[in-house]
């Protein structure tokens, strides 16, 4: 696994030779967010998924970037979806819900912010997005 994540900071390092890995570090938060709901609901296939998807970004490519963007808008919307069925939930069985809820909105507007790291210039350099 750590050559893996060696190989990934080796590849997203820019022309310039700085580490754009810190960069995308909310992506990869995310990503590993996103990863453990679905190993909470035992979904292995989605977990799976969800991890290796930052390996797209490897490709310095715009559809890259898009298609990433994408995939965290969709995150955030599964934590807003999920934050309602709990919260609806706990709720109906008269169960405290609202540390939950601002939790998961949290987490759902992290989620579909990590898709603003390639504004940067840097990024948007690396990717063609300029």
């Amino acid at each position: 696994m750590q050559a893996c994540f060696g190989a990934i900071g080796r590849a997203l390092r820019g022309d310039d030779n700085r580490v754009n890995l810190v960069r995308v570090l909310p992506v990869l938060l995310s990503v590993l967010l996103m990863a453990a709901h679905f190993s909470r609901a035992d979904n292995t296939a989605l977990v799976i998924t969800s991890l290796l998807f930052p390996l797209v970004l490897l490709v310095r490519r715009p559809w890259a970037v898009r298609l990433t963007q994408l995939m965290l808008v969709v995150a955030g919307l599964e934590w807003v979806r999920t934050l309602i069925a709990i919260a609806g939930r706990r709720q109906a069985l008269g169960e405290p819900w609202v540390r939950m809820a601002v939790i998961l909105a949290v987490v759902a507007i992290f989620s579909i912010g990590s898709a603003a790291v390639f504004w940067s210039k840097e990024l948007k350099k690396r990717y063609g997005l300029e």
